[in-house]
């Protein structure tokens, strides 16, 4: 017995001898581990074998117990110690999907359970029962996936069982007429068969013949009845087909795989979606689509409706379709129908009839107000030729339109289009908004981009004799990146331009770039640095921007250009009294490829081919008549006087301040200095002047003076001798130049400070020499002491925008104000002809020629009588060109005055305007 005893223990203290072996999962290599917060866990990869969620098995007995955790079966015996162990691994435990490690201890998420029994049986009563529960959980997910799986073939059978009662409902009505037809085919043989058997047994011959009318009848109609049978089945299977085409429209390219037995592909389109797509397409790519669709639809209507009318009715087909169209015209014509079947048909294809008249009237509706709306947004085509394209918007354009229709007025008015990114309607608003009268010019307002060649042919640009690319209101360089991109896009007009093109540019080192890309059709026009330029040449001769405001516009005397051949062989001197009603400037030499010279030698001879420059009021108004003769009187040449040293200000900072310090050392006299306030520090000051090409240390006639504070802050202008200075240039700020409100506040805050600052430090002068001036300002006190300071100091604004520009000329207590309307002025005077380009270029220069105006001692003694042709004559002698005067009691100048053959008297007190050498 105790050997036996200790066979049978023998597996189990062997199974205690081997060291304990590591648990090993159930996972496969292709299973990912995910680690959890602490230890890990481990993923089990399938069902079958799982192990059970925090199971806990205690065996106990009389002499030991044993204990499973976690897969290690531990016996006790009396030969072994209450903490020996030897263990198996459990292959059945499946709840959870993690195992707990074993080296923390046993687990205490659930109460274990204990079972009693032999030592030997325990654990293998616990393995079945472990099992049978497994089994039980497989059955129940089972059941569970078989209940879903039931649940949604049940849905797909309520969603199809519509279509099945309908498709059984189509194929019992039709299986029922085909019955009727048998029906009727053998009672049409049982009556053939009576009418025999009564002709046999000599029935009464008026019945026979009756029964054989009704046979004939019958026999007739026979065919009639096939006919009418196969259109109902027609009828029935059209109304059929596109249910069923619905329903199973996808399952064709199955089929057709299916049958070529190639594979599925994974993600195909289903054929309903790329069908709407097709048609949606078609729609959208073709303009005449719908209409065609709406033909078609009307089409198949008729004559379906008349195919079912020919069926349910005695009708003849052709009756019956002329019946379709009459019930699709006017839906009242089915009212005297009769039978139910044609009554359902005839309101059926009524009905049909309606939708399609809404949906013919829906499409017309639509057509014109498209039509409607494309006028009104302004994307029509110009038919225009011989115009005016002006491509953008700016606050430029009002003015521009004002000069444009002035230089049309003498032949009647124009055409102007604009075409810009605004919409039409608030374009025509604006341009209302102007109260001008724009003297018989039109302005054609049209909505696209300059940079679409499409916008660009719908306002014929092809055909325009100039075009006028106006700068944007965004910064310089932005705005002059888009002018080159407008000019791209001009040069990329297939039909090539007629007229040139005039650019506005903003930047001055910009220009050289824009006109490599377009040619010798691009004439540009720096804004900056047109009124730059003119407010040095204003501050250092005031009235001078007086004189070049009725020079640019068209209202008053213009450059023109023109051959006069019966001027040929004659020289200079005496083309230049040659004119009664202009005054000639300069002549364009054909021999050196069309230059202008402005103010030539006397000597020169005009030739054949030249043309001669002049100032004129209109280029109709002025025609060369014989010489008169004027009376050469000996005058002394009085030199120039020397120039003295100046002291000038700058208030603010523009981006081409670089090219304004250049004109002032060419124009100043050797110890003029210049101050600089704004709140550009002044390291940055350096780098930016050098960056821009000056060369500080190079000036030889001017100084900089550097003090860096705000133009609008009284204690930084009051650091300033401000009662110093000759002249004060307050300048639009270059960090406000993307707004021209805030700029042009600015620059008012600071004209009103520093004249008040004058008006506080300077003595009390004599107000007679300017009662005149204050007699319409006399209720104001602070406006007339400022007036008396500007007789001190020149102070010249840059305004930008007109409005307040009128508003501080009103009053009077700047000098002068330039502003974007003398740029606008010569954008529209080079749009009408481009060589006054190079005229207004020399004019503008450092060096050259340049207007200005001079006093008349150097032409007559005081009180001297002269006609305005011997004064033209005494200029000449100092080489100069003399264009206009302007009198002492007069605020006003005169340029190309009339009846310049009549002497008049001269004060000294009197100033000409005259076109200089320079030297």
């Amino acid at each position: 017995m105790q050997k036996s005893d200790d066979t049978k223990a023998s597996p189990v203290a062997v199974a205690a001898e081997r060291p304990p072996r590591q648990k090993r999962t159930k996972t496969t290599p292709n299973d990912t581990h995910f680690p959890g917060p602490l230890f890990p866990a481990v993923r089990r990869n399938s069902t079958a074998n799982k192990a059970p969620s925090d199971l806990r098995v205690f065996v106990e007995s009389d002499s030991s117990s044993t204990s499973l955790n976690h897969g290690n079966f531990t016996p006790s015996s009396s030969s072994s110690s209450s903490n020996g162990s030897s263990g198996f691994n459990v292959n059945s435990f499946g709840e959870r999907d993690w195992m707990f490690p074993s080296f923390l201890g046993p687990h205490m998420g659930r109460s274990g359970v204990k079972v009693k029994g032999s030592k030997a049986q325990k654990p293998q009563m616990i393995i079945e029962e472990l099992k049978k529960e497994e089994v039980q959980e497989v059955v129940a997910v089972s059941q569970t996936q078989t209940q879903t799986q039931s649940a949604g073939r049940t849905r797909g059978v309520k969603s199809s069982l519509v279509y099945y009662l309908l498709i059984f409902s189509c194929v019992f009505f039709a299986s029922y007429v085909i019955y009727l037809q048998d029906r009727v085919v053998k009672l049409e043989d049982e009556n053939s068969k009576l009418c025999r058997a009564c002709n046999n047994k000599g029935v009464d011959n008026e019945s026979a013949r009756v029964l054989q009318l009704k046979q004939n009848t019958s026999t007739s109609n026979f065919g009639d009845a096939d006919s009418r049978i196969v259109a109902l089945y027609t009828v029935v299977v059209t109304l059929i087909m596109p249910f069923v085409l619905y329903k199973y429209l996808d399952y064709l390219p199955q089929i057709k795989n299916f049958s070529k037995r190639t594979k599925k592909k994974k993600k195909e389109v289903p054929l309903k979606k790329r069908i709407a797509y097709r048609v949606d397409v078609c729609f959208s790519v073709y303009p005449y689509a719908k209409l065609l669709a709406l033909l078609f639809a009307t089409i198949f209507l008729i004559i379906f409706g008349g195919l079912a009318l020919y069926a349910v009715s005695d009708s003849s087909f052709a009756e019956a379709l002329w019946l379709s169209w009459s019930f699709v015209a006017d839906s009242g014509n089915h009212a005297d129908r009769v039978g139910i079947g044609p009554r359902i048909v005839s309101v059926s294809i009524s009905s049909g009839g309606m939708l399609i008249f809404a949906m013919m009237l829906g499409l017309v509706s639509d057509a014109i107000s498209e039509k409607v709306d494309s006028l009104r947004k302004g994307k029509s085509e110009v038919i225009e030729k011989n115009h005016i394209l002006i491509l953008g918007w700016s606050d430029k354009l009002g003015s521009l339109l004002k000069q444009l229709a002035v230089a049309n007025k003498s032949v009647g008015g124009g055409v102007i289009v604009v075409l810009a990114e605004r919409d039409k309607e608030e374009m025509e608003m604006d341009i209302a908004k102007l109260e001008f009268d724009f003297m018989g010019t039109s302005v054609i307002c049209r909505s696209g981009s300059p940079l679409i060649l499409a916008d660009l042919k719908k306002v014929s640009v092809s055909k325009a004799r100039a075009i006028i690319v106006l700068a944007s209101d965004e910064n310089a360089d932005q705005s002059d990146a888009r002018a080159l991109r407008v000019v791209l896009s001009l040069t990329g007009v297939r039909e090539g331009l007629r007229g040139h093109v005039v650019v506005e540019m903003s930047d001055l080192d910009n220009e050289p770039l824009v006109k490599l890309v377009g040619g010798e059709l691009i004439e540009t026009v720096v804004a900056h640095d047109v009124i730059g330029r003119l407010m040095i040449q204003c501050a250092l001769q005031p009235g001078l921007a007086q004189i070049w405001e009725d020079v640019l516009g068209f209202e008053n005397a213009e450059f023109y250009i023109k051959r006069w051949p019966q001027l040929d062989g004659l020289r200079f001197e005496d083309v230049l009294i040659s004119f009664p009603d202009a005054v000639p400037c300069g002549i364009k030499v054909v021999a050196d490829g069309g230059k202008i010279i402005l103010n030539p030698d006397d000597n020169y001879v005009l030739k054949e081919g030249d043309e001669v420059l002049v100032i004129a009021e209109d280029d109709d108004t002025y025609a060369p008549s014989p010489l008169p003769e004027v009376c050469n009187r000996v005058f002394p040449k009085i030199p120039d006087p020397p120039k003295y040293p100046e002291k000038i200000l700058f208030c603010g900072w523009r981006r081409d301040i670089d090219d304004m310090i250049m004109v002032l050392e060419a124009f100043l006299a050797p110890g003029s200095e210049l101050w600089m306030l704004n709140e550009v520090p002044e390291k940055e000051r350096e780098k930016k002047l050098t960056d821009g090409g000056l060369d500080i240390s190079g000036l030889e006639n001017l100084k900089l003076v550097h003090h860096e504070g705000n133009a609008v802050i009284r204690r930084h202008l009051e650091n300033l001798p401000l009662e110093t200075f000759d002249s004060i240039l307050i300048l639009a700020d270059e960090s406000l130049e993307d707004s021209i409100v805030h700029s042009d506040s600015r620059s008012l805050a600071t004209l009103l400070l520093i004249r008040d600052i004058q008006s506080k430090r300077l003595p009390n002068r004599d107000t007679k020499s300017t009662s005149l001036r204050l007699s319409g300002f006399s209720h104001s006190s602070w406006i007339r002491e400022m007036q008396q300071a500007s007789d001190k100091s020149i102070i010249i604004s840059e305004i930008l925008d007109s409005r307040t520009r009128n508003l501080v000329s009103v009053s009077r207590i700047s000098d002068y104000v330039l502003s974007n309307e003398l740029v606008s002025m010569a954008l529209a005077m080079v749009a009408e002809d481009k060589q006054i380009n190079r005229v207004l270029e020399e004019l503008f220069a450092e060096e050259g020629n340049e207007m200005c105006i001079k006093p008349a001692e150097f032409y007559l003694f005081d009180q001297e009588e002269l006609s305005f042709y011997e004064i033209m004559i005494r200029g000449r002698r100092r080489q100069e060109i003399v264009i206009g005067y302007r009198l002492a009691n007069s605020e006003c100048a005169i340029i190309n005055p009339s009846e310049k053959s009549e002497p008049r008297k001269w004060s000294l007190d009197d100033v000409f305007v005259v076109i200089s050498s320079g030297d």
